[in-house]
């Protein structure tokens, strides 16, 4: 009797059956753009071999002009057909199935070639569009049948047509993008008309024998989005056009509420696609923030949705379905909703990856195989990065002792996951557990390791983190100045006047923590308040008329720093403006360009400038010092010095802020190396 009735029932489409109820959803890899085509076709068949029943590919544009860049992967050519059948081929022979997402990027493409309903410029581009006219549109949907004609030669199981997130056809069904005036825009009938037309002659195109999923926004999250009546008006005329499935959109990307970051709360937007339910008689797909086998069996099981996709879990663990379905949930490697290795880097222009998985995206050159000789292996430091080099040490066949200080493993994760928002890294770090008792580390804690200690191992692994950066400052060491550890920790009293000193990824961490009493990441109806989400049934894209309504701030917070620029602008790329806002709706000053010239009783002195100009007090009865850190390599010194070779990994290489993916990626790959 499986744990998971609803989640691992099959799914029949009529024309083919699906394995279960779970959709790999759409992510941008910059994969395809490699032109490794092995290297494309393992990403996905890894995915298959681990038990997924539909994957759905990253956004293949239908033309130059609809690419999200310059240069994105499409279906061109007879070569670009070919290459596909690689990924198609490989997939199929791991017993999966793979459809394409059509994505048309509209005024959101980064190029000065890209076209819209109308000539306005999105926020998130330098690049205004270029109005379409007949001629224009017409090319637009040839384009987009062309490419689902393509990629059913080219061997996919179906195509996705990408209509939410605010990409091109989005921006037909919403006046706040659409302000044409002929066939294509005013009344609704009109503006929806472009999706329509595009489902119907891309069924036409493929045939009756070919999963077609119609990518819908559910809640735009915007000004002028669609009212929830017009939701289901376009869901019905796309299923009657001859869609096969509707997956769920929710929010575009210029959109001011967070909508997949991990401070927002799971499952959060499952109560939208269950009001869908019912309204047509396709299956309906939910979305976003879904990332345990539990929590998709939960919503399955309460009727918001015929299918569940999840995307970055499965960076995180291409095997998750697999694992669940054998009943070993808890060795699921957690998706921690961070983005820092997967979003952040596709917006930079990097391949993605995963923050608590490097082999993500990296299947091919980063393997993990059986060491020819076992060795005894120590690991001084079980923070993220020694962690990450017993699993994989372990993994090979090695013999690993993790060495610790502490009564528990996690190092700073333990710090993270008491952040209001961070609420996923306590199952990282419960993920953790499980998998150094599985492995049968030995694990040494509450042990400061010597170099007597270390002597008979073959290897030595230093993973011993950071310590906290002086800043030396007059009157630190006075009773009214605090670590950040301590605060963190709960081993201190805080006052109700703070003074933060340092505004990196800490800094933010630490006021956010000062100023939650309850965080809205626990519980849902709060968190909709705080952030202005409604109904959108009665609120028009589902933004509330009276806007965001934070809780009262636990605390009158102020954070500075030295650095003379913009608070939080070094942040996560596709989470930073997220931290920035919580802290503004929670009436924390931020103050940049300073100097700490004393601390005394009545709090933190501070001066503008070379000059020292504008000296003024920040009145606090507390002063958290989060100043940096510098990387603890007192005993990886010691040991270089004796002559013994070690490797240092994590933050005792490299002290730059609390990077847990540089760590875990490090400490895997010198694992893998050893």
């Amino acid at each position: 009797m499986t744990q998971y009735p609803h989640l691992l029932a099959p799914l029949d489409l009529g024309f083919t059956t699906l394995k279960n109820r779970v959709v790999m959803g759409s992510m941008h890899t910059g994969l395809e753009e490699t032109g490794d085509w092995n290297r494309v076709a393992e990403f996905y068949a890894t995915r298959a071999r681990g038990g997924v029943a539909l994957m759905v590919t990253g956004g293949m544009a239908p033309n130059p002009e609809g690419g999200v860049f310059p240069g994105a992967a499409g279906l061109y050519t007879d070569q670009d057909i070919a290459n596909h059948r690689i990924v198609t081929s490989r997939v199929h022979d791991a017993g999966g199935k793979i459809a394409m997402q059509i994505l048309h990027a509209g005024r959101y493409a980064y190029s000065a070639k890209c076209v819209a309903p109308s000539a306005i410029k999105s926020p998130i581009s330098p690049f205004p569009p270029h109005e379409l006219d007949e001629e224009g549109i017409e090319k637009q949907i040839s384009d987009i049948v062309t490419a689902a004609r393509r990629a059913r030669e080219a061997g996919y199981d179906g195509v996705e047509v990408m209509g939410s997130e605010g990409y091109f056809l989005n921006q037909f069904l919403v006046t706040h993008t659409n302000k044409r005036t002929d066939r294509w825009g005013g009344s609704y009938e009109n503006r929806m008309r472009l999706p329509v037309e595009v489902v119907r002659r891309v069924r036409e195109a493929v045939g009756a024998d070919f999963i077609v999923i119609y990518r819908l926004s559910m809640i735009d999250l915007i000004p002028e989005g669609s009212t929830w009546d017009e939701v289901v008006q376009l869901a019905r005329a796309v299923e009657a056009a001859g869609a096969s499935i509707i997956n769920t959109g929710i929010g575009w990307h210029e959109a001011r509420i967070p909508t997949i970051a991990t401070s927002v709360p799971r499952r959060a937007f499952a109560w939208v696609t269950k009001k869908l339910m019912g309204k047509v008689a396709i299956p309906v797909i939910t979305s976003n923030r879904i990332n345990t086998p539990d929590v998709a069996e939960s919503v399955l099981a309460e009727g918001c949705a015929d299918m569940v996709s999840m995307a970055r879990p499965f960076l995180a663990d291409p095997d998750f379905v697999a694992k669940a379905a054998a009943g070993k949930a808890a060795e699921i490697a957690p998706c921690i909703a961070c983005n820092q290795a997967c979003l952040d880097h596709t917006f930079s222009g990097k391949l993605s990856s995963c923050l608590v998985n490097p082999r993500a995206c990296h299947e091919t050159e980063l393997t993990i195989t059986t060491a020819e000789t076992p060795k005894r292996i120590a690991v001084v430091g079980a923070g993220p990065a020694g962690l990450a080099a017993s699993l994989t040490a372990a993994a090979r066949g090695h013999n690993v002792t993790l060495f610790d200080k502490a009564s528990q493993i996690g190092g700073q994760l333990n710090l993270a996951k008491q952040v209001p928002g961070k609420e996923e890294f306590w199952g990282l770090v419960d993920y953790y557990q499980t998998m150094v008792a599985k492995a049968g580390i030995t694990l040494a804690l509450e042990t400061v390791a010597t170099a007597d200690d270390l002597a008979g191992f073959d290897t030595v692994i230093i993973a011993t983190g950071v310590v906290p950066r002086d800043p030396v400052i007059p009157g630190q060491d006075g009773p009214n100045v605090v670590s950040y550890i301590d605060v963190l920790r709960g081993d201190v009293q805080v006052g109700q006047k703070v003074a933060i000193i340092g505004a990196g990824g800490i800094g933010f961490d630490v006021a956010e923590y000062l100023v939650t009493d309850h965080s809205p990441t626990d519980h849902l109806p709060d968190w909709l308040q705080e952030w202005g989400v409604g109904d959108p049934a009665e609120a028009r894209g589902g933004l509330r008329s009276q806007g965001p309504q934070p809780g009262a701030p636990a605390r009158q917070v102020t954070l500075l720093q030295r650095k003379a620029e913009k608070l939080g602008k070094r942040l996560g790329k596709t989470t930073g403006w997220i931290h920035r806002a919580g802290l503004q709706m929670k009436n924390v000053q931020m103050i940049g360009g300073v100097n700490y010239d004393k601390i005394d009783a009545t709090g933190l002195h501070i001066s503008q400038g070379e000059t020292r100009s504008n000296p003024s007090v920040i009145a606090a009865d507390t002063i958290v010092l989060c100043a940096g850190q510098l990387p603890e390599r007192r005993l990886a010194d010691q040991l270089i010095a004796a002559g013994q070779a070690v490797h240092v990994i994590g933050g005792a290489d490299v002290a730059a802020e609390l990077d847990a993916k540089r760590a875990i990626d490090q400490g895997t790959r010198v694992a893998a190396s050893l």
